[in-house]
């Protein structure tokens, strides 16, 4: 997989692209990322990249030109090209399932007030990581990569993303490790059964509980299955 950022400062990525899964990830050779620097493609002296919004109000407002200019320098038939804006869709798991599987996967950051809307008309798609201000898309597409990067194949273990929070419209269950006993506060005695049928149960219905009280956005959506309509009814929850 290939990804390309279109971005006023790819110098933020050094150190993310160089760490932990991501990292690892580029030396396997499991994906590629390159940076296109959108103000090579600014004309004149100065590499004006924004400009003052028409019909007045503060702020800059990042050109036409020299976006479309860098993103036609890089986009093929098999690209498919996200914009980060707070207009966008809410980025979710789903989302990053889907863009795994993208051959090319081209992400231009937003700067400033935002993009000249012209720009939005040349991507695929404007998604958005929350619902909150961001100086510019950097971040935003750091998220991308990583939640993107990480379901590749050979990344990581397939088993590791099976069961993991919003992987099936739910949160994760509780997880727990040695000592058993810290201090008084004891893992459920359950998960030491050795009984896996119930350690399965217990997993399940945590996973319900705690979505419910955590996230009933995600709960009141959620398609229960028999299984999980069973302990709910049996947890009573």
């Amino acid at each position: 997989m290939k990804i390309t950022v279109l971005t006023l400062f790819p110098e933020m990525f050094e150190n993310f692209l160089n760490t932990s899964i991501v990292g690892r990830s580029l030396q396997r050779g499991l994906a590629e990322v390159e940076f296109v620097q959108i103000r090579d493609f600014a004309p004149g002296n100065y590499k004006h990249v924004d400009d003052t919004p028409f019909g007045g109000g503060s702020g800059m407002v990042m050109k036409c030109q020299p976006v479309l200019d860098a993103l036609n320098s890089v986009k093929t038939e098999n690209s498919y090209t996200l914009l980060t804006s707070p207009a966008g869709k809410p980025y979710n798991q789903q989302k990053a399932r889907e863009l795994c599987k993208k051959d090319h996967l081209i992400i231009l950051c937003g700067h400033y007030e935002g993009m000249d809307a012209r720009i939005n008309d040349h991507v695929d798609e404007l998604v958005s990581i929350g619902d909150y201000v961001l100086t510019g898309g950097e971040l935003a597409s750091m998220v991308i990569i990583d939640s993107v990067v990480r379901l590749l194949k050979g990344a990581i273990r397939d088993t590791s993303t099976d069961e993991e929070s919003h992987e099936n419209g739910l949160l994760e269950y509780p997880q727990y490790t040695h000592p058993a006993d810290y201090n008084g506060e004891k893992v459920p005695e359950v998960l030491l059964s050795g009984n896996h049928a119930k350690i399965r149960e217990w997993r399940v219905m945590q996973s319900l509980k705690l979505t419910k009280e955590l996230r009933p956005d995600l709960y009141e959506k959620h398609e229960f299955t028999d299984e999980e309509k069973k302990i709910l009814k049996k947890y009573d929850l």
